[in-house]
């Protein structure tokens, strides 16, 4: 337990296959007995007359901390750490106070096995695993995310068996895995006793290679024994015209199929020994290094990728094969194209899935050691000699297990470990036994051992500078040269906590830009929560603390595109879109559409192009476009179809208001011409839109509506009333007290935002403050600004007050005038003009807040959606009409934060389902609504504690600042900031009777 050695009596690690040698699987109810510490060890548990009928049930595999949730814990609570070990770092030493699980479980042993050998496998014990079958102790192993497997050949019986596991949750090996995600423990990957018949192979290599040249794909099945000898076997592959071929020799293929993530050919055939027969399924491709970049099959590869921990909010690390299905297919139908498998091997049907459906794999080791530092990187196992067995034997079982996968193009020594000579021996031994794949880690900056100049995090300025080679130099003018002469990856950016992450679009512009950059993978995939409930029954997500740990980094686990239960998150939409394989250009002058074909391999000829054109969401037209194929990497320009140029040209359709502007809009769309394994056919890959034109003229007609829901909008009945129009004005203060029938409680310039997660974090390209932009708005008072009426002018039709607006204490105020006047007969304009004070420098927004009677419920709008968008998050949002529930307005972020923004505004509609108002921006405006009060988001700590208070608030935003990524990464990009200058609001107003 607290030995550096990474186990005893474990087999060779081999690679897996499926064969007709029956397996038994050992999944199901299990006795567990929990003890706090070694004090409460149970003597001689492991004896098969022990007995166990007072301890508890629990499933095998699962984790322990998880069982008895979402009430409450059973045993031990989880518990979650970024950095920070939970015990103290005293290495190889543990804390006393260590909870150990006690399993047992009796099997049939099977009767009519070949003769040979059994071997008892764990796919994943967490951390500490000690092992006796029938009372004979097997040996003991370590390395949570690794399968070991036991020879039981001599200690299983035909008939009854008892197998008993002692799982520590602190051992040696956890400093050995500080990776960011929960501290949770147990056997939570499958158990099984597989046959191994006599002269079976101990081992299986697939070596498959493909000259993109010649079209030619080379098959070397290599079997050895447990002595590394060679065994012979047949190879039987129809689809590839070898049948009852020796597998000990190479076999050359001429037109075959390569293996790609974009096109992933498996051809599918078996090997026959004396003993066995062992399935198999061969991608042909080619990894290579060469002209300074990552290349497959002789093409440069663009990794759209993500980072991707094992989790369910339920279930913890132990995974259905249907999550992984769903993961898998989440990440096609989203334009992903790669994933890291951070920071372990996955489950191994994951990466089956990953051959099947096509994923470039970046497969990780389970080593992380972050924490050493936070101690100056002081007795960090990845350079102390007595670590190495232990960092080379999980480097070892990563590669072994997974070395049969096409899918996986990389191996990555682990993940934040520092540096040290332990990291070399492993890069060492991976080229040595697997030099077809290239080899990564992010920390050696110098990339002496590796064969990809990695990084995380890295500001836009950075990795432009990367791109051209201009980057800061390395230790030695050696390794500068040799870091130049590498491709460059971001293995983690975009940290996707919260509202975010922001930026992309520049991100994915460098790489499209540089042959050099290769692409990145966002942090990270999913928001690692866990369902729990609260004593009045409320389920939530809980994070780091709600489990009354000691130590904890709070909300930073749940940091994923998609949101604890698998729905997109608005960060996953836009990174869709970003990373959009096809770009779609549409030219409204010359009527024509330009298509760009980003696919590394693919040709278009699996896509299907549509187009609609709308006016306001009143559609004139739509159907399909017909274009050549385009090559991968192509581009070819089309006329517009003869209907779109027809309806381009019809009258404009009439919205129901005089003077409202209406615009014409035309969108394609890119979809898939047939199912796929991960989406049915139509799926939308692209699309682009572009403005055909404003009309003028009136026209009433019967048209299909573009949106689902109310369509009613603003063709509602104009109410005039109002000494202003159709709003009051309070005579006294200048301020709004009423839209027609509808009061209005408050109505005051806001420059206050509940701050997101990355407006709590530090941004790594801090420009010398040292402080996140919550911490910086909040000194400047932004956040209690108080009013003081300096000047008003009331006249017959218009109104204009002045007021200084500032924080307490301060004597930086801003200058604010409010000027109404009636436009028409029907509708008021505000002209809201602001002048911050230069003290204020950045600012989250400015804009106009207004509180009003909670029974508007209802939304119309014309303009961006129909999700959130901020400054830099708005690629994934199209002009449309769209109506929503107030409620349906609101992202439920695990950590309550600004979101639901609106933006790019034309006209919306609130009312009650028979009156309300209409708000129209001059030209377009950004809105929030909600039924809480940013003040009231700013405080909670999970979406249940909000609790609506009554009235709708209103927010509606001439000035809006991006969110970046500072949670873990850059901040807000300047051309995304408000800063301290004038701006100035204008909104009309009308009151609407439904």
């Amino acid at each position: 337990m607290e030995s550096a050695s990474p186990g005893e009596g474990a087999l060779v690690p081999r690679s897996w296959w499926d064969s007709d040698a029956p397996p038994v699987l050992l999944d199901g109810i299990w006795r567990f007995h929990l003890s706090p510490d070694a004090a409460g060890l149970t003597p001689d548990f492991q004896a098969p007359a022990f007995d166990d009928r007072q301890w508890d049930l629990l499933p095998v595999p699962s984790m322990w901390q998880l069982a008895g949730l979402p009430e409450a814990p059973r045993y031990s609570p989880p518990a979650y750490t970024n950095v920070i070990y939970p015990f103290p770092v005293d290495p190889p030493l543990v804390p006393d106070a260590n909870p150990t699980g006690e399993y047992r479980v009796s099997f049939a042993g099977p009767r009519g096995w070949p003769a040979g050998r059994r071997v008892l496998r764990f796919d994943g014990v967490d951390s500490h695993a000690t092992v006796w079958l029938n009372g004979t102790l097997l040996g003991w192993s370590t390395g949570s995310r690794l399968a070991v497997e036991f020879d039981v050949t001599d200690a299983m019986r035909e008939g009854e068996n008892v197998l008993a596991v002692r799982v520590r949750q602190w051992s040696a090996a956890s400093y050995l895995e500080d990776q960011d995600m929960w501290w949770v423990s147990g056997i939570f990957r499958s158990v099984s006793v597989l046959c191994r018949p006599s002269g079976a192979p101990a081992d299986v290599f697939v070596h498959s290679d493909f000259d993109a040249h010649s079209g030619t794909g080379t098959l070397t099945v290599e079997a050895t024994d447990t002595d590394g000898r060679a065994i012979a076997g047949r190879l039987d592959f129809p689809g590839l015209g070898i049948t009852g071929v020796d597998s000990r020799k190479a076999h050359s293929v001429t037109g075959v199929r390569p293996w790609t993530a974009e096109d992933p050919v498996l051809y599918r055939g078996t090997l026959t020994t004396d003993a066995e027969i062992i399935e198999l399924r061969v991608g042909f491709r080619r990894v290579e290094l060469r002209g300074g970049l990552l290349r497959v099959n002789d093409v440069p590869l663009l990794l759209r990728g993500v980072n991707r921990h094992e989790w369910n909010p339920v279930t913890g690390r132990t995974i259905s094969i249907e999550t992984m299905r769903q993961d898998v297919a989440l990440m096609k139908q989203h334009n992903i194209n790669a994933v890291r498998t951070s920071h372990y091997p996955p489950d191994r049907r994951f990466l089956d899935l990953c051959d099947e459906w096509g994923l470039w794999v970046i497969d990780e080791c389970d080593l992380e050691t972050h924490g050493f530092s936070l101690n100056g990187w002081r007795n960090n196992p990845s350079d102390d000699p007595a670590w190495q067995p232990a960092l080379l034997d999980r480097m070892r079982r990563t590669v072994e297990r997974d070395k049969n996968h096409p899918s996986v193009i990389m191996w990555s020594l682990g993940n934040e470990s520092g540096v040290g000579r332990n990291l070399s021996a492993m890069a060492q031994w991976v080229k040595s036994r697997d030099p077809s794949r290239l080899v990564h880690y992010e920390g050696d900056w110098d990339s002496k051992d590796v064969d990809v100049y990695s990084r995380m995090y890295a500001s836009v300025d950075e990795v432009e500078q990367i791109g051209l080679r201009t980057e800061k130099a390395a230790a030695t003018e050696e390794l500068d040269a040799h870091r130049r002469s590498l491709p460059f990856l971001l293995c983690e950016y975009a940290h996707a906590m919260g509202n975010g992450p922001g930026g992309l679009g520049e991100y994915q512009h460098l790489y499209q830009t540089y042959p050099r950059l290769q692409g990145g993978f966002v942090w990270e995939w999913l928001d690692q929560a866990i369902v729990s409930r609260r004593a009045h029954g409320v389920d939530f997500y809980a994070y780091g603390g709600d489990f009354g740990e000691p130590v904890h980094d709070g909300n930073f686990i749940a940091d994923g595109l998609l949101f604890p239960d698998r729905t997109a998150s608005p960060g996953l939409l836009e990174f869709k879109k970003v990373i959009a394989p096809v770009r779609l250009i549409i030219d409204t002058t010359a009527r024509s559409l330009q298509v760009d074909n980003g696919y590394d391999f693919l040709d278009t000829s699996g896509l299907n192009l549509s187009w609609v054109i709308e006016d306001a969401g009143v559609v004139l037209g739509r159907g399909t476009m017909a274009t050549p194929v385009v090559a991968a990497g192509e581009s070819v320009t089309v006329d517009w179809p003869a209907e779109l140029v027809a309806a381009a040209a019809l009258p404009t359709a009439d919205q129901g208001v005089t003077g409202l502007p209406v615009e014409r809009w035309v969108t394609v769309t890119a979809g898939l011409a047939h199912e796929h394994a991960w989406a049915s056919s139509g799926h939308e890959i692209a699309w682009a839109q572009a403005r055909v034109a404003e009309a003028e003229a009136e026209l009433a007609v019967e048209v299909e509506a573009a949106v689902t829901g109310s369509t009613r909008g603003i063709a509602g009945q104009l109410r005039r009333s109002g000494p202003i129009g159709p709003v009051s004005i309070d005579t006294r203060t200048g301020m709004l007290t009423a839209i027609g029938d509808v009061a209005v409680h408050d109505a005051r310039v806001t420059c206050w935002r509940a701050p997101t997660d990355n407006d709590h974090g530090i941004p790594h390209d801090q420009r010398g403050t040292g402080r996140s932009m919550d911490t910086h708005w909040r000194a400047m008072g932004l956040d209690r600004l108080q009013h003081k009426l300096i000047d008003l002018t009331n006249g017959d039709q218009e109104s204009t007050a002045v007021y200084h607006v500032g924080p307490a204490g301060s004597d930086a105020h801003a200058l604010v005038s409010y000027r109404w006047a009636r436009t028409d007969p029907a509708e008021a304009s505000l002209e809201m003009t602001v002048e911050p004070p230069p003290q204020w420098t950045t600012m989250p927004r400015i804009g106009l807040a207004l509180q009003l009677p909670g029974e508007l419920q209802q939304v119309d709008w014309f303009g961006l959606g129909p999700g959130e968008a901020y400054p830099d998050t708005a690629t994934a949002v199209r002009i449309g009409r769209y109506a929503a529930a107030l409620e349906d307005l609101q992202t439920p972020y695990v950590f309550p934060q600004e979101n639901g923004n609106r933006r790019g505004v034309r006209w919306v509609e609130i009312t009650d389902g028979r009156t309300g108002f209409a708000l129209i921006g001059k030209p377009i405006i950004d809105i929030t609504l909600r039924p809480w009060s940013s003040h009231s988001l700013s405080e909670a700590r999970h979406p249940h504690e909000l609790v609506p208070d009554g009235l709708l608030h209103l927010d509606v935003d001439a000035a809006l600042a991006g969110v970046g990524t500072a949670s873990c990464g850059p901040g807000i990009l300047p051309v995304y900031e408000v800063t301290a200058r004038p701006v100035t609001l204008t909104v009309a107003f009308r009151a609407v009777e439904i």
